[in-house]
């Protein structure tokens, strides 16, 4: 815009003079068409010229003065005479003059700017695997830039500002070669990871260049143990994984029980990284251990595993007599005295729901007692049933024995009374 604005006014200047040729600097990248143009505002059929760096004519109006196959004619008139280089070179750069052959001549100076295109960028420093922890240095290189070209590192497409950077003046000493280094220390989050190198560059019309390194990493293998159900219990199946992970990828894992061998291999089945436990029991308490090994290394996880009771709920008591077995003893003692006894023990078997806890013990205890509660009631109302018919039995027997003064006058007695004696009855209460 300042350009413009000082050209603006020499050709108020030149027109105030009379007539004056105007012209604009040129950018190209190398390889590209350059198209140069010289005005003139006011002009009395005066010839316009361009010549190269070296004074080299190269149009006079429309007629060619330098054989270049490159150069040619784009429009020539008494206002302008424009001209394009194709395949631009870097030796085409300099300050190219319009002249209009005036008296005296007057002259305008364009300066062509030809930008040197980086080459694609090459990293070198890597050499396939890196261990763990190890220093890496990386070098990112690139030839040709005009002006010198400027590299950028990204790792996980974020920046790394902290590197370094070195600028070499080619053979030519036109262009410039530019190397950048990156150092760091790996670990196994850089595995499989790109790290770019990117050239910026004016010449890339904003689509920069770059290389690109994807890290490979060794390192030990990472081992967790991951159980089926976090709350294992009596009965159940239970299943382990041994989740390892390394580089090189481990070999099977190993599984050992307390520092051992596993006790019972028909029950723990071992299948790939998975331990399968049928049925688990108490016997099965304890610790076990997953070992992964590769080239690099060993590395184990351990699994401290405690069997639970299988929680107790509350069966229907449509079924619970079946489950339960129990032995009920009654004594009863009854006699014609107004006094009864009566002595109930029951005995519940020991081998009655084995391994129930509180609730159900209680539960069986009810049960026995309503048992021996309706045993007891039978007993009383039978011992009343036979105390009622013992005594009327008694009672008719006796009758007419009362006043007897021997056997023979009681019987006699009895008889002869049987229709109109009175019944006497003994009650048992």
């Amino acid at each position: 815009l300042a350009w413009e604005n000082s050209q603006l006014l020499k050709f108020q200047s030149g027109s105030s003079q009379g007539q004056f040729p105007l012209t604009q600097n040129v950018t190209v990248v190398e390889g590209g068409t350059a198209i140069l143009t010289c005005r003139v505002d006011q002009n009395d059929n005066t010839s316009l010229q361009w010549s190269n760096p070296a004074q080299q004519t190269l149009y006079f109006d429309d007629k060619k003065a330098l054989r270049d196959n490159r150069i040619e004619l784009v429009r020539a008139s008494w206002h302008e005479l424009s001209i394009s280089v194709s395949d631009v070179s870097l030796s085409d750069e300099g300050q190219y003059t319009c002249s209009l052959f005036t008296m005296p001549v007057k002259t305008s100076k364009a300066y062509l700017t030809v930008l040197g295109v980086p080459e694609k960028p090459q990293i070198s420093g890597f050499s396939s695997p890196v261990m763990e922890g190890d220093l890496m240095q990386l070098t990112c290189k690139t030839s040709g830039s005009k002006p010198a070209a400027d590299i950028r590192w990204f790792k996980n497409d974020k920046e790394i500002k902290d590197v370094k950077y070195l600028k070499e003046e080619d053979a030519n000493r036109k262009t410039f070669t530019v190397s950048s280094t990156l150092d760091f220390r790996v670990d196994r989050s850089d595995d499989g990871v790109a790290v770019i190198c990117r050239v910026d560059h004016e010449s890339l019309n904003a689509t920069p260049q770059v290389a690109m390194q994807v890290l490979e990493i060794h390192y030990t293998p990472s081992v967790k143990i991951i159980p089926s159900t976090p709350f294992p219990q009596e009965g159940q199946p239970l299943i382990l994984t041994c989740e390892s992970k390394g580089k090189p990828l481990p070999e099977p894992v190993l599984w050992t029980k307390d520092g051992g061998e596993l006790p019972d291999p028909d029950r723990m089945v071992v299948s790939g990284r998975e331990l399968n436990i049928l049925f688990l029991n108490k016997t099965d308490n304890g610790t076990y251990r997953c070992e992964a090994t590769n080239t690099i290394g060993q590395s184990s996880a351990e699994y401290v595993l405690i069997v639970h009771d299988v929680p107790n709920t509350l069966l229907p008591t449509t079924i619970i007599p079946s489950l339960t077995t129990a032995t009920v003893t009654t004594t009863v003692a009854i006699t014609t005295s107004p006094t009864t006894s009566a002595t109930t023990s029951s005995i519940r078997d020991p081998n009655a729901l084995a391994g129930q806890t509180g609730p159900d013990h209680a539960l069986i205890g009810g049960i026995v007692a309503v048992v021996v509660f309706v045993t007891l009631c039978s007993i009383f109302l039978l011992g009343r049933y036979l105390a009622r018919h013992k005594g009327t039995y008694l009672t008719n027997e006796a009758k007419g024995a009362e006043d007897a003064p021997d056997a023979d006058t009681a019987i006699i007695n009895a008889e002869g009374s049987q229709v109109n004696a009175e019944e006497k009855k003994e009650y048992f209460i």
